[in-house]
């Protein structure tokens, strides 16, 4: 199992291989701080307004401008992101949390940025890498058949034993797709973001010498739940 001191998990994938249910999962067996890259945009987004930005790497970056690329599936700006990840990363570790992350790092700017931090922060030792591979057909299947619970917003994997659920079986508020995120043009653009910009980075990471493992997605979710737990007791 992963080392008893404070560590890192950072889950890799294309859209709709399942970080976020995995994410979910694995905190609460590993006592993990789930740091969700996209929920932390989305909270940024929610309230903007016109004119409305954020300074990184001594350029501005307009809040409306971004939110527009996430809304299409690109990619946000490297350094917009990272000075998000570095101000949250920082902050859970003086607070001694073992963190989980899904969907960060995403691009080459972002994991020469972060992976020096976590490495100062918690040592490498103690940074795990997982990809969870899944083909193109299914990652498409999967984002336009995706639903989240407006509360909380939990993952619904699609079923026949959830396609007709309106209400999350785990705190019964509306089910609800992500407007505009999840629709077949949009996922096929977030699919060639990641296999363009994020995928690059697993080089990065064998280079650098980080634990990395590969876990077939294609499987149920209980099957790649085991199998991640088999990775981490390696070491």
């Amino acid at each position: 199992m992963m080392n008893s001191k404070v560590s890192v998990l950072i889950l890799m994938g294309s859209p709709g291989a399942g970080k976020g249910t995995q994410a979910e999962l694995l905190s609460d067996k590993l006592n993990l701080t789930y740091i969700e890259t996209s929920k932390i945009l989305e909270e940024k987004f929610w309230n903007a307004k016109e004119g409305e930005y954020m300074e990184a790497e001594g350029k501005k970056y307009f809040l409306l401008d971004e939110k527009k690329l996430w809304q299409t599936g690109m990619l946000n700006s490297p350094p917009f992101v990272t000075a998000l990840m570095k101000e949250k990363i920082q902050n859970l570790f003086h607070q001694q949390k073992s963190l989980l992350l899904a969907g960060s790092p995403r691009t080459i700017h972002e994991g020469k940025e972060e992976m020096p931090l976590f490495e100062n922060l918690y040592g490498k030792e103690n940074i795990r890498i997982i990809e969870i591979k899944v083909s193109e057909k299914e990652s498409l299947f999967r984002n336009s058949h995706r639903r989240l619970c407006s509360l909380m917003r939990h993952p619904i994997l699609y079923s026949k034993e959830t396609e007709n659920l309106t209400l999350c079986p785990l705190d019964g508020s509306l089910l609800q797709k992500r407007e505009g995120l999840d629709d077949p043009e949009t996922i096929k653009v977030r699919f060639k973001e990641y296999r363009e910009r994020t995928f690059p980075l697993i080089e990065y990471f064998k280079k650098g010498g980080f634990f990395f493992k590969e876990i077939n997605g294609n499987q149920p979710v209980a099957d790649v739940f085991s199998d991640i737990l088999h990775v981490l007791q390696e070491q």
